[in-house]
């Protein structure tokens, strides 16, 4: 059974950083892509940034607003799949609860649609003040 546990989140001024974890646990494939969503209040889900792996190579997407700022990578600790999510500079429209999404091959839909991961975390919240 897979399990998707972020931590990380907290609150900061504008111009602040922070690093989002997310551990993995039960994953069974050499392959994956992983990353993070998040959801502003009042507003859906949205895609920020996801890191496909596997055995050769690696290939990062960034949503637009965060080109630059945050940089998503993947790491194997402990024996599980940890993604990581750093983030620089940050604004108060970054503000939201932030999603750790996990999905196997084959990879049914374009790396920002939502729909197509099938595992989660519970999301940790991001606060950034002016």
């Amino acid at each position: 059974q897979v399990q998707v546990v972020e931590s990380g989140g907290g609150s900061v001024q504008t111009g602040g950083s922070l690093k989002l974890s997310c551990v993995v646990s039960g994953w069974k494939y050499s392959r994956n892509r992983m990353g993070w969503f998040r959801q502003a209040p009042y507003n859906g889900r949205e895609a920020v940034a996801v890191s496909y792996a596997d055995r050769t190579s690696g290939t990062t997407y960034y949503a637009d607003s965060v080109k630059g700022r945050f940089t998503v990578s993947q790491a194997l600790v402990n024996n599980k799949n940890t993604v990581y999510l750093e983030m620089n500079d940050l604004k108060p429209e970054d503000t939201g609860t932030y999603y750790c999404a996990v999905d196997d091959p084959p990879y049914n839909s374009a790396w920002n649609r939502e729909s197509g991961y099938p595992y989660w975390g519970q999301g940790t919240q991001v606060t950034v003040s002016s």
